[in-house]
């Protein structure tokens, strides 16, 4: 399985971006498709993860109201819509697959992108 993201860039703190992520390959419809974020000097975290099947979400807390993750099943494609943004979402975004359920836990991945930079700007 292959993922590619995109959709970074730059954006005031307020603004909108949306990330794309393609997976290729084989693709696993029980499990799920998902983003992680890192920010400079911290840890890889999650921000939020949906099914393949039944498209149930599951958000962090901190961007829980502001992020949307959607899918198109046809395109194997996850999506990112990150509204209000803000200064401290300012991290390389990372996409990320599991084989059968979801995780919220970088060890509980299967397989990662590349990731993608957002820089919000104060």
């Amino acid at each position: 399985v292959q993922l590619q993201a995109s959709g970074g860039g730059l954006v005031q703190a307020g603004g909108s971006l949306r990330l794309s992520c393609a997976a290729s390959g084989r693709t696993f419809s029980n499990g799920a498709m998902g983003w992680f974020r890192q920010a400079p000097g911290k840890e890889r975290e999650f921000v939020a993860v949906i099914t393949w099947s039944g498209g149930s979400t599951f958000y962090a807390d901190s961007v829980k109201g502001r992020f949307t993750i959607s899918r198109d099943n046809a395109k194997n494609t996850v999506y990112l819509q990150m509204n209000s943004l803000k200064p401290e979402d300012t991290a390389v975004y990372y996409c990320a697959a599991t084989r059968y359920g979801y995780t919220r836990s970088i060890n509980g991945v299967n397989y990662w992108g590349k990731g993608t930079l957002v820089t919000v700007s104060s």
